[in-house]
């Protein structure tokens, strides 16, 4: 058996692909939507994908599983759990899917997969049980546990409210976690390994792990949230429901598209590079959003394209930034560092369901063009008086709920950051706002697209050392 950890740093999302290779067979758990780099590493180890599983209906990316669709060699398991709100409408009677109930099992290659109905985190969520019976195992090596268990930490169950708008399902969801947690674990052994769905950075948890993987044992051991579901239903209740961070409004749509279909392209596209003067044609039209990639907030503040908003590319921030703000189906224009950013920046928007890329021209072009004019106000924190800056505005807080909540600065009012596009009618257009976060990172994000939305913003950059002090007075480190 081959088994290979497929991992984007962005999203901090993990697919797997798992070969028998006695027969050639692959399945592959949990693919994005550019589903080209799996058939890449499958044919470099002499594979071929005939199968793909989805542990649920994906919140944080599109699903690969719809493009994998259209080869009519490959075979689509899905979940048949869950209830009629939460079945697959978009494979419709296709012949060669798959809808898997709790205890069904089936083969790819020597190597058995059983799904184990596992919900909390969704409703149809299952995890997979990986054996591998050509190499003479009568047990499972790994389970594959999608946003049911992590390294650390387990699958929120927040989200069908909190992301997808389903009214009064945060609790009883989280009661079901940790029945799942309690119930489903229980027949494995220690040395079983953990195959989760995602690392750190991911709005999926609160604190999940930068390992890879992991064990059951371990998680046994030292999973904090694991541990208490063991031990105190309403303690692990209490304690899961709060904290944790607001996602990013894109999840709302991806629960969609994920159920019930997206298009289907083969593949990310080739976004056009731009001569300026039609970059600068393009940029004009009101209905067109752009992102300056750069990883550099302070040069991103000095000297930017009109309404552009900061997303820096080599981080978690990009996905994040596109998700908040931009709208579904809007035209998008991409200021980049380097050509050959071009490829990764149209992936990751691809990943998330925004295919319209209308072009791209790198930093130094934009420059040299003279469109680079606008000036986003910034100040150190080093340099910020809060009581002056309530006599001239206010000061708005773009860390999530829970940070705020744990410490503060005087006077200032909350308005996370992923959920700030909701919020615009709660602002006044008429006083300074001054934005800060805990590093001043998220706080160039807010800052940068209330600029683009005609608010006259101040990025406050650097360490809130303040909001550090209250929270260390307070017993809690972030």
């Amino acid at each position: 058996m081959l088994l290979r950890q497929i991992f984007d740093p962005q999203l901090a999302q993990y697919a797997y692909l798992v070969g028998c290779q006695r027969t050639g067979e692959a399945l592959l758990i949990d693919p994005e939507r550019d589903i080209d780099r799996y058939q890449s590493l499958a044919t470099e180890n002499g594979l071929r994908i005939t199968a793909v599983a989805e542990t649920h209906i994906h919140a944080d990316f599109v699903s690969g599983g719809r493009e994998f669709a259209q080869d009519p060699d490959v075979r689509l398991y899905l979940s048949a759990e869950g209830g009629p709100d939460w079945l697959y409408q978009w494979p419709g009677q296709r012949p060669n899917t798959h809808f898997l109930e709790d205890g069904d099992h089936f083969m790819v290659g020597n190597i058995r997969i059983d799904a184990v109905h596992t919900p909390g985190h969704t409703p149809e969520h299952l995890s997979f049980l990986i054996t591998d019976i050509g190499g003479g195992a009568d047990r499972p090596i790994a389970l594959a546990t999608g946003d049911f268990v992590f390294v650390g930490d387990v699958g929120r169950p927040d989200l069908l409210e909190s992301a997808a708008g389903v009214k009064g399902a945060m609790e009883p969801s989280a009661r079901k976690l940790r029945e799942s947690l309690r119930d489903r674990l229980l027949p494995f052994l220690d040395y079983l390994q953990i195959l989760p769905a995602h690392g750190a950075g991911s709005a999926c948890g609160k604190a999940l792990g930068a390992v890879p993987t992991t064990t059951l044992g371990y998680e046994r051991r030292f999973n904090a949230p694991l541990k208490l579901a063991m031990t105190d239903g309403e303690a692990f209740v209490k304690d899961i429901l709060s904290g944790q961070p607001e996602s990013p409004l894109y999840f709302a749509t991806m629960k969609r598209v994920n159920r019930d279909g997206i298009a289907v392209t083969g593949g990310a596209p080739t976004p056009p590079h731009l001569e300026a003067a039609e970059f600068s044609r393009k940029a004009g039209d009101p209905a067109v959003r752009i992102l300056d990639a750069r990883g550099d907030r302070e040069a991103f503040d000095l000297a930017h394209v009109t309404r552009a908003i900061h997303a820096p590319l080599h981080s978690p921030f990009f996905s994040t930034s596109a998700g908040s703000y931009l709208t579904e189906n809007a035209p998008i224009l991409l200021v980049l560092e380097r050509p050959e950013d071009a490829d990764l920046a149209a992936r990751q928007l691809y990943r998330i369901g925004f295919d319209g890329i209308a072009g791209w021209i790198t930093v130094e072009e934009a420059k040299a063009a003279g469109v680079l004019s606008e000036r986003l106000d910034r100040m150190d924190f080093r340099e910020f008086d809060p009581a002056r800056a309530l006599q001239q505005g206010e000061i708005i807080d773009v860390r999530t709920t829970g940070e705020y909540q744990r410490g503060h600065l005087d006077g200032a009012r909350s308005f996370p950051y992923t959920r700030l596009k909701t919020r615009l009618a709660d602002l006044p257009k008429d006083r300074r706002l001054f934005i800060h976060c805990g590093t001043g990172k998220r706080a160039s994000l807010a800052a940068s697209f209330l600029r683009s939305e005609g608010f006259d913003a101040v990025h406050i950059d650097g360490v809130c050392a303040e909001c550090e002090r209250i929270a260390t007075a307070e017993g809690v480190t972030h």
